[in-house]
């Protein structure tokens, strides 16, 4: 056994000396092309079904953060998400809220048509473990569903933006164009 580990030790003694002296020189950093590129940031938006909220996934996103997931969350269910009966209690940006528009969760047959949402309709702020939403565009008040869209959204893209703060408790507060404030936390929120 020892023998038969001192003659592979010898044959590897020259062959390891052969590679080290092939004549190859070292070489620096070679530039080919842009940065690598992994995974495509994603970031989950929730919408109602059947009167429950149910996460989705939505990709691409330029950055993760709080204010580009609302803003996803905004533009509203896509045509196949709406296939699978999702919808939002969340009026979109540029569209005046029509007094006795029905919402039911789960019909999507009065869900909001794509718009993109505008910075000036909403803003949103991140201070330390929490995060507040401001809908300027909206004056009735909103339902507690719709508002815990805004809270699971924004809380679930504070825990994909910063690693460190998935064991924290993040505190969403949302306020609209009236100036009402509805404050809330991501501890009811459904998993993904």
């Amino acid at each position: 056994m020892i023998r038969a580990a001192r003659r592979a030790v010898l044959l590897c003694v020259p062959a390891l000396g052969a590679l080290v002296s092939c004549g190859i020189p070292a070489t620096g950093v070679v530039e080919a092309g842009g940065p690598a590129r992994g995974a495509v940031p994603m970031v989950r938006v929730y919408f109602v079904r059947a009167g429950s909220l149910v996460a989705v996934p939505r990709r691409p996103v330029p950055v993760v953060d709080a204010e580009s997931a609302v803003q996803s969350l905004l533009e509203g269910p896509t045509e196949a998400e709406r296939a699978k009966q999702l919808t939002t209690l969340l009026p979109p940006p540029g569209l005046a809220p029509t007094p006795g528009r029905s919402m039911a969760p789960g019909t999507g047959t009065d869900a909001p048509a794509a718009v993109a949402p505008t910075s000036a309709a909403v803003s949103v702020d991140r201070r330390g473990d929490g995060v507040s939403i401001r809908l300027h565009h909206v004056t009735d008040k909103l339902a507690d569903l719709a508002v815990a869209q805004l809270i699971c959204t924004a809380a679930e893209a504070r825990h994909t933006a910063d690693f460190s703060s998935a064991t924290v408790t993040v505190t969403v507060t949302v306020t609209d164009g009236l100036g009402r404030s509805v404050e809330g936390t991501d501890e009811r929120c459904p998993e993904a």
